[in-house]
């Protein structure tokens, strides 16, 4: 019986921390393969349930139309819903909140843009980090702007306004959107580099701004063509120039402000997709390939040739270079034209 109970304890002395060391080494044997094989499943199950566009506008606007088509081409390659979920208001931070509070999965993406870039310039504080706290799928649109004037305006080039501001400085005026707008800082952009001095008027809406140009009330305005679609086709404006780096494609005949005399002067406005960070980057590369293919369908690129954008998708990685560059670029033009961060 001694010798029984003596080998009882010796087993037990010795066989607990052996169990121990084996159970641990299994678990993190099992974990190790959990982690392994989860990542290429993730990519290779996505989407398996419906996927939420988040676009921070009303419905029936260019942006939320193009996102549809988008949304539409998606599913039909996936086999799932995807589906836009409108949250006007705040410039964009409603929408930007509920995606950095969603899942890290890909079942949640928000539409962002290049005012998005101005107003982590613009702000000192904002409930989210643009740079940091999300990760770029592609660009879906990219667009410039017009430089538009009343039909019988006696402006008919940039040069010709340049040369006006500068012989009677602050008796030339710029027409815009709200202040703090890609309209607004890229008449006070305009009016840095070409060396005038004018004074920038703000209207609230894109029909006050119009209305403005047709009854003489400003001498040029800045907007996207979508805005001046209208007076431009019936001839009741007169296009000096358009802000993108090349001439756009739906006005060819146009020159660009850098090609009217002011080098150094580019402004291309753009809309994309981003995920909340952290979300595998198997799934950031399938959408960005499946957005890659809905840019190109027939549909996308016809809408968004009428509409004077030129639908091109481009790298996560391109993205994020774009999005610092242009923070940066806006926080220098907020600084150099005084205007006060809110």
């Amino acid at each position: 019986m001694l010798s029984l109970h003596t080998s009882t304890r010796s087993r037990s002395k010795f066989a607990r921390p052996t169990l121990a060391r084996l159970a641990g080494a299994a678990l993190v044997l099992s974990l190790s393969l959990g982690a392994f094989a989860s990542r290429p499943v993730a990519a290779e199950t996505y989407p398996s349930k419906p996927v939420r566009i988040i676009v921070p506008y009303g419905p029936g606007g260019i942006a939320d139309v193009t996102m549809r088509m988008v949304a539409d081409n998606l599913s039909k390659k996936f086999g799932q819903q995807f589906f836009i979920e409108n949250r006007p208001g705040a410039a964009g931070v409603l929408g930007m909140q509920a995606t950095e509070q969603a899942p890290a999965d890909g079942y949640t993406m928000t539409m962002i843009g290049g005012g998005l870039t101005i107003a982590k310039a613009l702000f000192k504080k904002l409930p989210y980090d643009l740079e940091n706290d999300f990760t770029p799928i592609s660009t879906t649109a990219s667009y410039g702007l017009v430089i538009v004037t009343k039909a019988d305006s006696k402006f008919k080039t940039i040069q010709d306004l340049i040369a006006a501001a500068k012989a009677k400085p602050g008796t030339i005026n710029f027409g815009t959107i709200n202040a703090g707008s890609a309209q607004n800082l890229s008449a006070v952009l305009f009016q840095l580099l070409a060396g005038i001095d004018v004074a920038v008027i703000p209207y609230k809406t894109t029909p006050d701004l119009a209305n403005a140009v047709l009854r003489g009330d400003v001498d040029v305005a800045f907007e996207y063509f979508v805005g001046f679609q209208s007076p431009i086709q019936n001839n009741q404006v007169t296009v000096l120039a358009t802000t993108g780096k090349e001439r756009a494609a739906n006005l060819p005949n146009i020159p660009t402000v850098a090609e009217s005399g002011v080098p150094d002067y580019e402004v291309t406005s753009w809309n994309g997709l981003a995920v909340r960070k952290g979300t595998p980057d198997e799934i950031v590369r399938t959408l960005n390939r499946a957005v890659d293919e809905a840019l190109k369908s027939p549909q996308v690129q016809k809408f968004s040739s009428e509409a004077g954008m030129d639908a091109r998708s481009m790298s996560p990685e391109a993205l994020h270079e774009r999005i610092v560059s242009d923070v940066a670029k806006w926080a220098r033009v907020i600084k150099q034209a005084g205007i006060a961060q809110r």
